[in-house]
Order: C-alpha cells, then sequence, then structure tokens
C-alpha cells in the first residue's frame, strides 16, 4: 500500500556509530557527561576499545610494559591488599559493576519483569544449563587429557560485562526484556562459577570473615529497612564488606551482588525514589565510564604468540573449551529455556521469540573473564605452555560467540525495528482513516507462540498487534 507523503512515520533511531565515535562525541560538562555514560551503547563501545587496546598492546613489541603495569603491585601489606593492578580491577573494580546487577535484578525480581515465578524461574534453570552442559561436553571432549579433572569447569562461566556490552552495542533495538533475561542468566551463571572456585580451587575457607561478611550484609539489611540513608554509614560498611568477602578466599565480586540484591527498590510514600534507583543513578556512570573500560584493559592482554594459534587445533584441552563454550552453552541454555516453557515450568517473556533466546544463548559463551581466573586456578600443575594454550582457546571461543552473536542480534534488531515501524503506520492510518479498513502487522517467528512464552510482540509501544521474525 502506498501511503500519502504526511503519514509517512519521522525516522526515529539514529544509525549506530562507532565506538571511537561514540567515546569522542562525549560532552563536556559533568552533568552531561554523567547522563552520556548511563547509555548502555557508550558502556560498551568504552569496553570494546579497552579490550582492543589491551589485546593489540600486550601481542606488540610494547608487551612487555603492558605485563610490568598489569603485575605492579599496590596496597598495604599489612591488611593483603597488595594486591596487582590487574587483580584491583578484578575484584575491585568489577565489584562496582556487580553491585550495579545487583540492583538491577533485585528490581525486576520485585516490581519488573521477573516479579512472576515462572518468568523468574527462566533464567535461573537457563543458567545452570549453561552450567552442567559446558562443563559435561568439555569433559567428553578432553577426556583423558592431562588437567581435564579441573578444565571442565573453565567453560561453565560467562562474562556479564562482556555479555551485555554486546547486547548494548547491537541489540538496542530488541525489547528491554532481553537485557532482563541476560542479566539474570549472567548473574546466576557468575555466582554458580564462583562457588566451583570456592570448592574446587580455594585451599581454605576463612570462617572468620565468612561470619564478618554475614554480619556485614545484616547491618546492611537493617539499615536499609530502618530507612537510613546517611552514606556515612553506607560507604564504610560496603568497603568493609568487599573487604571480609575478599579475605574469605571466595572472589570479592560476590560482595557487590549482595549488596546490591538487599538494597531497597521501592520508594516509600514521599520519597522522590528508592535507594536502589538513587544509588544507580549515581553509581552507573562511574560503572560504565571507568571500572569496566578499566577491567577490560587489563583483562584482555592475552598473549597469542610462540605458536599458541597453532595450538588450538590439536590440544584437547583448548579444543574442550571452545567446544563448552560455543556449543555447550548454546545448547545448554537455549535447549533447557525451550524445554522448561515447553513443559510449564518457566514462562517466556511475551516480548521475545525463541529465535531472540538462541541469540541471547550465543552471548553465553562470551567466557573471558571469570574463564581465564579459573585457567590460572585449575591449570596450575600443567607447563605455561598449555596455560597460554588454554587462554588464548577462551579468548577465541569469546570473541567467535561475540561476532556471532552481534549478527543475529543486529538481525533481530532490524525486524523488530520493521515491526515497530508497521506498527506506527497502522496508528497513523486509523487516525487518518477512523472508519476505514485497518490492519494488524504480523511477520512470522517462530512458527507461532504459545500462552505462556507467547509468539514474542515486537515492541509494547504503539498499536495493533506486532512480532518480530525472521
Amino acid at each position: 500500500m502506498n501511503w500519502p507523503r504526511r503519514t509517512r512515520p519521522p525516522r526515529r533511531t539514529r544509525p549506530p556509530r562507532p565506538a571511537a565515535a561514540l567515546i569522542a562525541a562525549a560532552p563536556s560538562n559533568p552533568a552531561e557527561l554523567a547522563r552520556f555514560l548511563r547509555t548502555e551503547t557508550v558502556g560498551g563501545a568504552a569496553l570494546l576499545v579497552s579490550a582492543v587496546i589491551a589485546l593489540v598492546w600486550v601481542n606488540s613489541p610494547l608487551g612487555d610494559s603492558y605485563v610490568a603495569l598489569r603485575d605492579l603491585r599496590l596496597g598495604p601489606s599489612a591488611l593483603s591488599l597488595d594486591l596487582t593492578l590487574g587483580a584491583w580491577a578484578q575484584d575491585g573494580l568489577l565489584a562496582v559493576f556487580f553491585f550495579i546487577a545487583g540492583l538491577e535484578v533485585k528490581r525486576e525480581m520485585v516490581v519488573g519483569e521477573l516479579a512472576d515465578r515462572r518468568s523468574a524461574t527462566l533464567p535461573v534453570v537457563a543458567a545452570l544449563g549453561g552450567v552442567i552442559t559446558p562443563a559435561l561436553i568439555a569433559l567428553a571432549v578432553g577426556w583423558g587429557a592431562p588437567g581435564i579433572g579441573d578444565a571442565w569447569a573453565i567453560p561453565v562461566a560467562t562474562d556479564i560485562a562482556f555479555a551485555l556490552g554486546i547486547l548494548a552495542l547491537t541489540g538496542s533495538k530488541l525489547p528491554t526484556s532481553a537485557r532482563v533475561f541476560l542479566l539474570s542468566l549472567a548473574v546466576v551463571d557468575d555466582l554458580v562459577a564462583i562457588v566451583i572456585i570456592a570448592v574446587l580451587f580455594t585451599s581454605g575457607l576463612a570462617l572468620g570473615w565468612v561470619g564478618v561478611a554475614l554480619a556485614c550484609l545484616a547491618l546492611y539489611a537493617w539499615a536499609q529497612h530502618k530507612r537510613i540513608t546517611t552514606p556515612l554509614l553506607y560507604l564504610p560498611l560496603a568497603l568493609l564488606t568487599w573487604f571480609a568477602v575478599h579475605e574469605t578466599g571466595v572472589h570479592a565480586t560476590l560482595a557487590g551482588v549482595a549488596l546490591g540484591l538487599l538494597t531497597r527498590v521501592r520508594a516509600d510514600e514521599g520519597e522522590a525514589e528508592s535507594p536502589a534507583s538513587r544509588l544507580a543513578h549515581r553509581v552507573q556512570p562511574i560503572s560504565a565510564g571507568v571500572c569496566v573500560p578499566v577491567f577490560a584493559l587489563f583483562a584482555a592482554g592475552v598473549p597469542l604468540g610462540g605458536g599458541v594459534l597453532a595450538a588450538l587445533a590439536t590440544d584437547r584441552i583448548a579444543l574442550a573449551i571452545i567446544a563448552g563454550l560455543l556449543v555447550g552453552k548454546v545448547v545448554g541454555i537455549f535447549g533447557v529455556s525451550w524445554l522448561a516453557v515447553r513443559t510449564g515450568l518457566a514462562r517466556r517473556p511475551r516480548s521475545l521469540g525463541d529465535r531472540d533466546l538462541f541469540a541471547l544463548s550465543v552471548l553465553g559463551g562470551i567466557g573471558f573473564t571469570v574463564s581465564l581466573l579459573i585457567a590460572e586456578l585449575g591449570l596450575a600443575d600443567v607447563s605455561q605452555q598449555e596455560v597460554d594454550t588454554a587462554k588464548a582457546a577462551i579468548l577465541v571461543a569469546s570473541a567467535v560467540a561475540s561476532l556471532i552473536g552481534a549478527s543475529l542480534l543486529l538481525r533481530r534488531g532490524r525486524l523488530f525495528q520493521a515491526a515497530r515501524d508497521a506498527q506506527y503506520r497502522d496508528a497513523a492510518h486509523r487516525r487518518l482513516h477512523p472508519r476505514g479498513s485497518s490492519f494488524d502487522v504480523f511477520v512470522d517467528d517462530d512458527g507461532g507462540g504459545d500462552d505462556d512464552g507467547g509468539a514474542g510482540d515486537g515492541s509494547q509501544e504503539g498499536a495493533g498487534t506486532t512480532t518480530a521474525g525472521a
């Protein structure tokens, strides 16, 4: 149908700009800069730029300077905090990001899309499938190889920061439920990975510090319940909680998740916003503009020289890691999600179809940070060449998962945008011809939907019935 010129929808979206252009366009005013850094796209772009810089730097003639900077130790040794810069970025700065993640998950569980039990079940069972299946596949592929007894755990983790960064850059046109699903899945996934590290690779759990950490968390929850708002209590308490968790021997980012989940997300009568919203508004620019890019700079420096890449095709451990991340993650996350929805155990978000969940499942194959940590811990008894090859396998598998996931998300985003545009045209037609015929736009997605998951409507906006599809 040819529409009159005046009824055509205006161009409402700006084509995505390259990461460098986004960062170069950052405003100089502090308030404007904070708003700029709160956008998911900018945070994802900064993270990827930092990762590329690290990868090029460590594999250049200046690679020794990168290693020297990453391994530089800072902090008071009396408190066991004389950590390398790389460890500070991973245990300290990433805890801020996990705090924001905890806030978002808590909000969705209380007042958002995960408030319904069956909706909240889906990312949990998907995460468990995304942990068990890669481990089994890695064991099957690497069975009999030296070190596989611990290396099976390497592909179980999803790097939440990198996965959300790719989603922000390439899946911004998808419904917000896509981010909620991936965020919740990745948080559960990483918590399971942290438990695996604590059980298998921690020589001893400091029970005294466990008690201190629990006491700090209990005090934080009590202060939230009593509506205490002063940062003079919360900032020292958060730092003490982080220190206590660090001293227990488990990954210190667990403190960030726990504090986020204990923060109040409902605003009281007379409150302009809840503590969770207020904290997210203030901390998000720091997380996106400083914590995550610096973390990526120190985490992505994986050396690829010395025949490491050539060994990927023959090394059994490397093949097990690649198979676990690229095959196990997709089969585990998507397969378990599909079964949970079909059996009625969980409910799929109505705005997402099976193909959207498949694309998000591919991003689950971005192992990276926690996988690199497990590789360091689990391959302590093999040669350094084996460790470097395993790290290269993690990097290659994560890069492939990023590229495939990004291409799928871009395609799905174009379909969702087309569905929204069709909705807009339908609404304009109804306004111009209130007594005339109207139409509903339907683009086939998954061969039909179901009562629990739905076929997926392309947007919550506008009028008409719209489904983004293949």
